[in-house]
């Protein structure tokens, strides 16, 4: 699956914890909506990561992909501590200047 570079990006740091190239998909201004919360801006969202993997420990296998209406929805499997793992979970990503602006983890 060719992914587009900053979502790429994303999966990439997950599966390797690097808080940098992390950092670097988001735009500073960027939101993540994730289990009922919001996290706005780099540092919210670095310490949502880092909170997220280290209670969960998932792993992400980004399996497909559907672009619509400037969305882009991955399909991954996610691995991990959790109930119900694993588990198929929608990541839906807004880009804005090669960067990631919005993303929302859903079921």
């Amino acid at each position: 699956m060719n992914l587009p570079s900053p979502i790429q990006a994303y999966f990439d740091a997950d599966k390797h914890g690097n808080e940098a190239a992390m950092a670097q998909a988001f735009a500073p201004d960027a939101v993540v909506k994730d289990e009922g919360h919001a996290y706005a801006g780099t540092q919210a969202i670095i310490a949502w990561w880092h909170e997220t993997k280290e209670k969960y420990r998932t792993v992400l296998e980004p399996l497909e992909m559907n672009e619509e209406d400037g969305a882009i929805t991955v399909r991954a499997m996610a691995t991990g501590q959790f109930p119900g793992s694993p588990a198929m979970l929608a990541f839906l990503f807004r880009l804005e200047s090669g960067r990631i602006s919005h993303l929302e983890i859903g079921a």
